[in-house]
C-alpha cells in the first residue's frame, strides 16, 4: 500500500548547453571560406507543473533527482546542435516550493500551473558567430553553458472546500466514506487514519464539493503530539471547517470540552482559522446519552445510520459556496522572489574578487583564451556589461585577482594596460 507524503526534497537540475564548433570552410576552389562553426544547442528545463491527477508527493521520496537533457554540441558547415528536451515534473495541486532554508519560491495552487525549478544552460556560438571586419577568422568559440542545479523543499496542504476536525475516532472517516465515494480506512480504535482522505461530494444542480478527512487531533497537537503537527497544515486552505465532536460515552472529554480543545489547538497552529465559517456537528448520535454539558450543535448526525447528513451536506454546500463568491479571482500562481539579473562584485574571503552575472560568465566561457582575438573579445564584452566599472568600484588594484566562473586573471587598470 503506498503512503501518503506531504514534505519531500527535490534535486533540478537543467540540461547543460552544448558547446559552439570552431571550424573552417575547406572545399575545393574556396580558398577562403572563412569559419562556418555552428552553435550548440540549449539545455532543456526543468519545471514543476501541478496536476490533479497527483495526489501527493510520494513519487520524491525515493527518487528525489530530476534532470532535464543537454543539448549536442555544433558542428562545422554551420550545423547546430540538437536543443535538449524540457523536463516536466507533475506535483500536486497546493504545493508549495521552498530553498532549503525557508524562503518561499512559488505556490502552485491550481492544476496546470507552472514554475522553472532549474533553467537550462544555453548553447554556445560557434565561431562563424564570432566573424567581424576586425576579426578575419575567428579561431574560438562559446562553451555550453551549465544547466542550474538545486536542491528545493517541496510541502503539500491539501486543497479542500471542507476540513473534517476532530478527536480520534470521531467518526470522520465513516461520515466521509458515506458523502462521497472516498474509501478510508475505518475501525473502532484511534489514530485508525494516519493520512488525510479526500472525498468528492456532488450536491445538487450538479455542485461539488471537495471534503479533507484530516487524521484526529489531541490536545497538544499545535505544539507536536501525537500526529497534530504533521497533518494540520492542511487545515490551512479549507473554505469551511467542520468540527466533530463525539456524544457517546466512550468519548476522552465531554463534548464541551471537545470543542474548547480543538478550537484552541486551531487557534494556536494559525489564529485566523478560528475566524472561517465553521459548522459544529454532534457526531455518533446513535450513541449519545443526555449530557448537561452537551453545546448547541449546528447538526447532530450518526455517519453509521446517515441520519441528519443531508441536512449537514446542505449547509456545507451553502458555506463554501459564499466563500466561493468573496474570494478574489487568481491571476495565477505567485512567484516570491524574481530571477537576479545584471552584474555584481564582491570579495572573496581570501581577497579575491569574483564577478557574479550570467553575461560575464559567459563572455569567458570560450575554447581558447589565450589567442589575441579571444582576448580582446573578452575585454571588449566585459567592458560593455560595465564589468570593468564594477571592478572599480569595488576597489580592485593592480594584481589583484579577479574571477568570473571558473575562469580568473590578474587585474590590470586601464592606465597600464594602454
Amino acid at each position: 500500500m503506498s503512503a501518503f507524503v506531504d514534505r519531500a526534497q527535490l534535486h533540478a537540475r537543467g540540461g547543460d548547453g552544448g558547446a559552439g564548433a570552431v571550424s573552417v570552410r575547406r572545399e575545393a576552389h574556396v580558398p577562403r571560406g572563412g569559419p562556418d562553426g555552428g552553435d550548440g544547442g540549449h539545455g532543456g528545463d526543468v519545471w514543476l507543473v501541478a496536476d490533479h491527477n497527483v495526489a501527493s508527493l510520494l513519487a520524491f521520496r525515493d527518487h528525489p533527482h530530476r534532470r532535464a537533457t543537454s543539448g549536442t554540441h555544433g558542428a562545422g558547415k554551420r550545423r547546430h546542435g540538437r536543443t535538449g528536451d524540457d523536463l516536466e515534473v507533475a506535483v500536486p495541486p497546493g504545493t508549495t516550493v521552498r530553498t532549503g532554508d525557508g524562503e518561499v519560491l512559488a505556490d502552485l495552487t491550481t492544476s496546470g500551473d507552472r514554475w522553472l525549478a532549474a533553467r537550462g544552460g544555453q548553447g554556445g556560438r560557434g565561431n562563424a558567430r564570432f566573424l567581424s571586419n576586425r576579426r578575419r577568422a575567428p579561431s574560438f568559440a562559446e562553451q555550453g553553458e551549465e544547466g542550474e542545479e538545486r536542491w528545493l523543499e517541496l510541502e503539500l496542504r491539501l486543497l479542500a472546500d471542507v476540513a473534517l476536525v476532530g478527536f480520534p475516532n470521531v467518526g470522520k472517516s465513516t461520515l466521509i466514506s458515506r458523502i462521497s465515494a472516498a474509501k478510508p480506512r475505518i475501525a473502532d480504535y484511534p489514530f485508525t487514519t494516519l493520512e488525510p482522505n479526500l472525498g468528492v461530494v456532488r450536491v445538487e444542480e450538479g455542485r461539488e464539493l471537495v471534503v479533507a478527512d484530516i487524521p484526529g487531533l489531541i490536545e497538544g497537537a499545535s505544539e507536536g503530539r501525537g500526529l497534530g503537527l504533521q497533518f494540520l497544515r492542511h487545515v490551512e486552505r479549507a473554505r469551511v471547517l467542520a468540527v466533530l465532536v463525539d456524544l457517546s460515552p466512550l468519548a476522552p472529554h465531554p463534548p464541551a470540552e471537545q470543542e474548547r480543545i480543538l478550537l484552541e489547538e486551531l487557534e494556536a497552529y494559525q489564529p485566523d482559522l478560528v475566524e472561517r465559517p465553521r459548522v459544529l456537528v454532534g457526531s455518533r448520535a446513535d450513541m449519545a446519552e443526555p449530557a448537561p454539558d452537551t453545546p448547541p450543535c449546528d447538526h447532530v448526525i450518526s455517519a453509521v445510520t446517515g441520519d441528519g447528513l443531508d441536512a449537514l451536506v446542505g449547509h456545507l454546500a451553502g458555506l463554501v459556496g459564499e466563500a466561493r463568491a468573496v474570494e478574489p479571482r487568481s491571476e495565477g500562481f505567485v512567484v516570491h522572489r524574481p530571477a537576479p539579473v545584471g552584474i555584481s562584485v564582491e570579495r572573496d574571503e581570501d581577497g579575491a574578487l569574483r564577478v557574479h552575472g550570467r553575461a560575464a560568465e559567459r563572455a569567458v566561457a570560450l575554447s581558447d583564451v589565450s589567442s589575441p582575438d579571444a582576448q580582446a573579445y573578452v575585454r571588449e564584452r566585459l567592458d560593455r556589461l560595465g564589468v570593468t566599472k564594477g571592478l572599480v568600484r569595488a576597489g580592485a588594484k593592480a594584481g589583484d585577482e579577479v574571477r568570473i566562473g571558473g575562469f580568473s586573471f590578474d587585474y590590470v587598470p586601464d592606465d597600464e594596460s594602454g
